[in-house]
């Protein structure tokens, strides 16, 4: 008698292991069905901002050693020929500002919340070709739109402690410490509007065409631009505040 052999199969089981498509066995897996190319997307869009936040980062670092520098020193006095120091601390809208600042870190914080949620889809967007799955609809609170919210509110209320500083009149060329004042907070929100840009460009994704993992990128790039500008208020205030 001949030798008894399985055409198919794993020896010994009498069940076939061929999977069609080179081994795939049509179960989901995580990151099976990402879109080809994007985690490359991710990477390049997380290193662009990488080296825009060190740019930043060098800007501040060099606005904050003038801050300290002219701090410490005077303006040169022709007619006495001598030294004179100029620096005035000025009244900081202190609860202006720490409400700003609480806007701000809520804005981020629900920023994070709009990034997992779009995480959370492309994991059941990945289920729909499955037999017997049935996906809800996109239903969730709309954090990107109240994220955008914060953000604007957070300008308009830096907008009110710029106009509540010129009603006691207080103005760029004011004196030295005011300077740094509109400086220092005016270079930060003119970042933070590049910020809110990107924010509109994901928003309005879905009206024009971006797929869903385009609007992944995009909002996690944007996030991790956000929680900077976050990290980097708190740090101008303390700043302004401790080193009057």
């Amino acid at each position: 008698m001949g030798t008894l052999k399985q055409s198919t199969g794993t020896r010994g089981t009498g069940r076939s292991t061929d999977t069609p498509n080179g081994g795939d066995d049509g179960r989901y897996r995580p990151g099976r069905h990402e879109p080809a190319g994007y985690y490359e997307r991710l990477r390049r869009y997380r290193l662009a901002v990488g080296v825009l936040l060190l740019s930043v980062i060098m800007i501040f670092v060099a606005l904050t050693s003038a801050y300290i520098v002219r701090e410490g020193m005077g303006t040169f006095d022709p007619t006495t020929h001598s030294y004179v120091y100029d620096w005035k601390p000025i009244p900081l809208p202190n609860a202006l500002l720490l409400l700003n600042t609480a806007v701000l870190l809520l804005s981020s914080v629900t920023l994070e919340m709009a990034r997992r949620n779009l995480n959370a889809r492309a994991v059941t967007a990945g289920l729909t070709g499955l037999p017997g799955v049935a996906v809800d609809p996109e239903r969730s609170a709309p954090w990107l739109g109240i994220t955008l919210v914060l953000g604007i509110g957070f300008l308009a209320g830096q907008y009110m402690a710029w106009r509540e500083l010129r009603q006691q009149g207080l103005f760029l060329a004011t004196n030295p410490s005011s300077s740094f004042f509109y400086v220092l907070t005016g270079v930060h929100a003119a970042h933070l509007v590049g910020g809110v840009v990107a924010l509109l460009y994901a928003a309005f994704a879905v009206t024009l065409g971006r797929s869903l993992a385009t609007r992944r990128v995009v909002v996690d790039a944007a996030s991790w631009y956000w929680h900077f500008m976050a990290v980097l208020w708190i740090y101008i205030f303390a700043l302004l505040h401790f080193g009057r």
